[in-house]
């Protein structure tokens, strides 16, 4: 074949490939579907793949054109692969309550056999899904709170002592980082029965390998590309892992260990690594309060391996660290903003504590309605997904139109967009804790407010992370008055990645007062 030759056929080739593109890329075009502006092989997506922006922030400006249009839903293209997005909030509770039976999983790939640590709750799929949501309720309950509300409540003593130091000398402190290092506290003490100490000691293996997980680095882009463009069995082929290597053979020997430990010696702790365990021997929580650890009687219901142990303690350290350290940092920076709001909610905190003979307890945290309203507030300006992803089971009729959206289809729930909609909360960049308010609540739609999910894939965790929050915010907020340190930068930015993280850090300064 002459230069001349082969010239024409990449031509031709590289043409057809344009066509192609062209006409995947007008998938919602042809459906009379609002989309937004798409670029050759990456769809919607180039400025989230190739560089630094968020793909909520390309979400809300179709979002907001679609508003403005009066439209109900919208897509855009994940590479060539179409996704749906619903405006109207009476469609996205058809997709995450009425309908639920159309959009039951997330989409995400789940791989056990070269990624275990994959088949957690927050990735699993249908019935196995459904079972493990079963499984693990119980660890959540109310009562399980107030069991492990102590055990939080000490590890704010190591929190203030290293705010006290800063105050002392007026330094400033990098907030995301050492509050993720307090949660993580928490939850190695909560989960696994730890004292992680990374407050003190912020190399911990713990913390490192937390820092590890949640890096929205070239790696994990590059495998994130490959789901969207390749079919799950072609990936299944190749072993893809979205776990670092050394964070799950750390993980799962973690648990194998200390399951190895406490079987042997008959060791009881009342934490959620007991029920885990629990769930290994009997298929089932029974009463944290009974320290048997081997069945006796046989087992007659499905149990735990311990790689399913090693995945559900995974992603419970995982969403339990990352997602209440973003929550108190994004309300710190606010209270910063808003003195009169701090002065209030301080006020309370004091109020409350002084009742409570200076003792923070479940009881007294009850008690903080004002508390309760911030806490809300924040996660409605900065809710940590700030998109929820399902992906459509079997194909589904769009409630009064002729649209069918496919099995297959991806379908990501706005849920930025939706909080900073003006319809639903009325100058919405405004920092404005009574929007949640008894009146202000029942006046709204409740798929309104969405930083937890809803339906029956709602956070299962969400007692926990609340809590985890208001006992951090009172141990700050009960000893130290918060101010904005100029090396924050402002406006808040979103970096790129799974959790709505600042840009540029968040670096605070404390009076002790």
């Amino acid at each position: 074949m002459n230069l001349q030759v082969f010239l024409c056929v990449l031509c031709v080739v590289l043409y057809l490939l344009y066509a192609y593109s062209k006409y995947k890329r007008s998938y919602w075009k042809r459906r009379n579907v609002l989309q937004g502006e798409t670029h050759f092989f990456f769809g919607s997506i180039k400025n989230t793949i190739v560089g630094d922006v968020p793909m909520s922030s390309m979400v809300s400006d179709i979002y907001n054109k679609a508003i403005k249009e009066g439209r109900k839903f919208f897509g855009y293209y994940k590479f060539l692969a179409p996704a749906f997005v619903p405006v109207d909030l009476e469609l996205v509770k058809c997709i995450m309550q009425t309908d639920f039976q159309h959009f039951v999983n997330r989409g995400i790939l789940v791989d056990e056999d070269a990624d275990p640590l994959s088949g957690n709750l927050f990735n699993l799929n249908d019935d196995k899904w459904r079972v493990m949501r079963s499984k693990l309720t119980a660890a959540f309950t109310s009562g399980k709170m107030k069991m492990i509300f102590q055990t939080m409540v000490e590890n704010t003593i190591s929190l203030q002592t290293v705010l006290n130091e800063h105050a002392i000398v007026n330094e400033s402190v990098e907030m995301k980082d050492l509050l993720a290092r307090f949660t993580t506290d928490i939850i190695g003490n909560v989960g696994f029965g730890l004292e992680v100490n990374s407050i003190n000691n912020p190399d911990s293996e713990f913390r490192r390998q937390g820092v590890r997980a949640f890096k929205f680095g070239l790696r994990l882009k590059i495998k994130i590309l490959c789901t969207m463009l390749f079919p799950v069995k072609l990936i299944k082929l190749f072993n893809i892992s979205f776990t670092p290597a050394d964070a799950e053979m750390f993980f799962i020997k973690l648990v194998q260990d200390t399951v190895n430990y406490r079987e042997k010696n008959n060791v009881f702790r009342k934490d959620f690594l007991h029920l885990l365990i629990q769930l290994k021997n009997f298929g089932r929580v029974t009463n944290i309060d009974e320290s048997q650890l081997v069945d006796k009687d046989g087992k007659s219901v499905e149990c735990l391996t311990i790689n399913e142990m090693a995945a559900q303690a995974f992603v419970f350290f995982l969403a339990g660290f990352e997602t209440s350290a973003t929550t108190m940092t994004f309300i710190l920076i606010e209270l910063s903003q808003n003195p009169e709001i701090q002065d209030k909610v301080r006020k309370e905190i004091q109020t409350v504590l002084k009742k409570f003979d200076g003792k923070l307890t479940y009881e007294a945290i009850g008690e903080m309605e004002y508390l309760e309203k911030v806490v809300s507030e924040s996660l409605r300006k900065h809710p940590p997904l700030s998109l929820i992803p399902r992906i459509c089971t079997k194909d589904y009729k769009v409630p009064d139109t002729d649209l069918i959206i496919k099995a297959g289809t991806s379908v990501d729930i706005p849920v930025l967009s939706i909080h900073r909609n003006p319809e639903f909360y009325p100058d919405p960049e405004k920092f404005d804790p009574e929007r949640f308010s008894p009146e202000n609540k029942s006046a709204r739609h409740p798929f309104a407010y969405l930083p937890f999910g809803e339906g029956p894939r709602l956070c299962i965790g969400l007692r926990l992370g609340k809590l985890q929050v208001k006992v951090g915010i009172c141990a700050i907020l009960s000893k130290f008055r918060v101010q904005l340190n100029e090396k924050t930068q402002m406006p808040i930015t979103y970096l790129p990645g799974i959790i709505s993280v600042a840009k540029g850090g968040v670096y605070l300064n404390f009076e002790s007062k």
